[in-house]
């Protein structure tokens, strides 16, 4: 996922966001170290303290943990990601619904968009 950011929100918040769906998706593995907070800076080409500001969230949703030794890692609480995944996708269902949609026409854009993204792969 790349680093794209917007004005709507700080952008220590959105850097949070993007790391938190590379754990959600498996991008960064339960019990995995992710890379420090000066690689992810140059990466997003942002100020390190922007990243640690970010990581700092993530810490306190129980996501990474701060080891002494290895660094960040992630957690290795499967309950606890699988938790958060579940409470992300109802989030998008509540503002899905919040616009109005059936449930029939909610199935009706999940199957487009299954259709859509077969014809990525």
């Amino acid at each position: 996922m790349p680093w794209t950011f917007t004005y709507d929100a700080p952008i220590y918040m959105q850097v949070a966001q993007i790391i938190k769906l590379r754990i959600l998706r498996g991008e960064y593995l339960p019990g995995a170290r992710i890379p420090s907070v000066r690689e992810l800076a140059q990466d997003a080409g942002i100020n390190p303290n922007t990243v640690q500001k970010a990581l700092e969230l993530l810490k306190a949703e129980g996501l990474l943990i701060t080891l002494r030794s290895t660094g960040r890692t992630v957690t290795e609480c499967q309950e606890l990601i699988q938790l958060t995944r579940r409470t992300l996708a109802k989030d998008y269902i509540k503002q899905i619904v919040a616009l109005n949609f059936s449930k029939e026409e909610i199935y009706e854009l999940i199957q487009e968009f299954s259709k859509e993204t077969t014809q990525l792969y």
